[in-house]
């Protein structure tokens, strides 16, 4: 049993491997939360344009390249080798990266419309919890990549 333990850390999945297997099995959470962040950011008015766009662009281009690296690991262009794990690992860190810095724009944001529209208020809140929840999920991704990358 220590054996297949230390085959599938080592190794990266392909196919439906990936929806069975940590840290993989995290991308279809990622792609939800880091949708509903950007969903909920475009549904208020932008204002500030400036740090807003910076949440826009985080969840964006988080949601676009989750996609695309679930696209590549689910159709086995890795081959396994251990440059993909490290690089599984440096995309997700840069992802925390991304997300923990929006997620803390758009709580500063938040907390300056207190006092206006109570809908677009609650908007703003909800998108931050599901932005520190990417966050989260990105955090834990990044984590299992890194011990995954360890045992190649």
């Amino acid at each position: 049993m220590a054996a297949t333990t230390a085959q599938s850390i080592g190794s990266l999945p392909s196919g439906m491997g990936i929806c069975t297997t940590a840290p993989d099995i995290l991308y279809l959470p990622e792609l939800v939360f880091g949708g509903l962040v950007w969903i909920l950011v475009a549904s208020t008015h932008v204002s500030p344009p400036n740090p807003l766009g910076w949440v826009m662009f985080v969840s964006i281009f988080c949601f676009v390249m989750t996609f695309l690296w679930m696209i590549i690991f689910g159709a086995g262009c890795h081959n396994s080798s251990s440059g993909w794990a490290a690089a599984d690992f440096v995309y997700h860190g840069l992802a925390v990266l991304f997300y923990l810095s929006a997620g803390v724009v758009l709580a500063y944001i938040t907390i300056l419309r207190k006092g206006g529209n109570l809908r677009l208020y609650q908007i703003d809140i909800s998108a931050v919890v599901f932005a520190f929840a990417a966050t989260l999920l990105y955090f834990i991704h990044a984590i299992l990549s890194a011990i995954r990358w360890k045992h190649f």
